[in-house]
């Protein structure tokens, strides 16, 4: 038996791997400091925990409406009228397991063969893999440092073709944290309003874990003339500590809306409700949780950047959102290990720190942006500051290679 085309032309997730390789380094007894998941290392809140419990004892444990409860959309559009000042109706908000699942379906929704999928790099590793399960081409735009790894009007308007379906983009991003300004995005906007062919996938995971002051912009507010060419994916798992409670949503335009519904009906017909019923109270209730782990990552943040930065052959811009730190390491490249190991590539120096000091980070190239390396810093402050130390001394036991 062969398998599907869909399935051998894609990776498995590199973070899902890497995560799954700390769990087998730790099986076999060795003591590892993993900075690779991208999960809040905080517990879900506790009103959100009795709201589930809650739901259990009164029933609510049946089948939902395919695309979700009347009270999660109602939530979900409080937020966005509350946040950015959208009025989105009920019927144009679908809820999945996760924005992961929102944002597969809406390409398996509407990406046909040959279509292209704009994908601006850095990114998240699962974006182009989602394009080629779905037949889809991804078309990969450098978004290079020095342009805050952002993309500009310039760099989109080379890369749209009579055959670009979608625009990805991700804000505050993933790895980089990199956030777009209402300027940026309405330049992205005028470039994306000649070109009606194209719709936008805006990925907001990270909206409300974000430390520049204000409110993160989404493109639908910033012009709302693509409203029904926009399809706004977030989800209660970063902000509200609830990874495994799989809950996220899209909202925008109705006919993918429509679309990911009818899939999802076929799919697994329905979000879990109680899961629902959780995340409407994560949305309606009390936000001292966001304010006050934002606030902790936000130190933590500041401190693994100064550590990171005084480490010869390593630099790193603080990030505007999330919380990661994408680490330059292209100084590390034409040096040598103690062992006499050649590092090359970004997945070289990975592989070095989790031989030699066993810290477990992810290689900038599963990002789309060689001579990187991502970091997360939802973890202590303690597992960060031994890491920064296992990573200087591995550093400092390089060796330049003779030129």
């Amino acid at each position: 038996m062969t398998l599907a085309q869909r399935v051998t032309r894609i990776q498995p997730s590199p973070s899902t791997a890497a995560a799954q390789r700390v769990r087998e380094l730790r099986s076999d007894g060795v003591r590892i400091v993993d900075l690779t998941v991208g999960e809040p290392d905080f517990d879900t809140p506790e009103h959100v925990k009795t709201a589930a419990v809650e739901a259990i004892r009164r029933g609510d444990t049946k089948y939902t409406p395919v695309n979700g409860t009347p009270e999660l959309r109602r939530a979900i559009a409080a937020k966005l009228a509350r946040r950015h000042g959208l009025d989105v109706p009920l019927d144009r908000i679908a809820v999945g397991g996760g924005a992961k699942q929102v944002i597969f379906l809406a390409l398996t929704a509407t990406v046909d063969r040959g279509d292209e999928v704009i994908v601006p790099a850095p990114y998240w590793v699962s974006y182009p893999d989602m394009v080629l399960a779905n037949d889809g081409t991804p078309v990969v735009v450098a978004c290079p440092a020095e342009r805050g790894f952002k993309l500009t009007a310039d760099a989109l308007r080379a890369a749209i073709t009579p055959r670009t379906g979608w625009l990805v983009l991700n804000t505050p991003g993933n790895p980089t944290g990199a956030s777009y300004t209402h300027a940026e995005l309405g330049s992205l906007a005028e470039v994306l309003l000649d070109h009606p062919h194209v719709r936008v996938l805006t990925d907001e995971i990270y909206d409300e874990i974000r430390y520049e002051p204000g409110t993160a912009a989404t493109l639908t507010q910033v012009e709302p003339r693509l409203a029904d060419r926009v399809l706004i994916t977030n989800g209660v798992s970063k902000t509200y500590a609830m990874t495994g409670w799989r809950i996220g949503y899209g909202a925008g335009a109705p006919d993918v809306v429509a679309a990911i519904n009818k899939l999802q009906s076929q799919i697994s017909s329905c979000p879990s409700s109680i899961s629902q019923a959780a995340a409407v109270a994560a949305l309606d209730g009390p936000q001292d949780f966001v304010e006050e782990t934002v606030a902790v990552y936000r130190t933590r943040r500041d401190r693994t950047a100064k550590l990171i930065d005084a480490v010869p052959l390593l630099s790193c811009t603080p990030p505007d959102g999330g919380f990661y730190l994408f680490v330059d390491c292209a100084g590390t490249f034409g040096h040598r290990t103690p062992d006499g190991t050649a590092i090359r590539t970004d997945a070289d120096f990975a592989r070095y720190l989790l031989e030699a000091e066993q810290v477990a980070v992810i290689h900038g190239e599963a990002y789309g942006s060689p001579g990187y390396f991502r970091i997360s810093f939802a973890t202590s402050d303690e597992v960060l500051a031994e890491a920064c130390t296992r990573i200087a001394r591995a550093c400092a036991a390089l060796t330049q290679e003779p030129s």
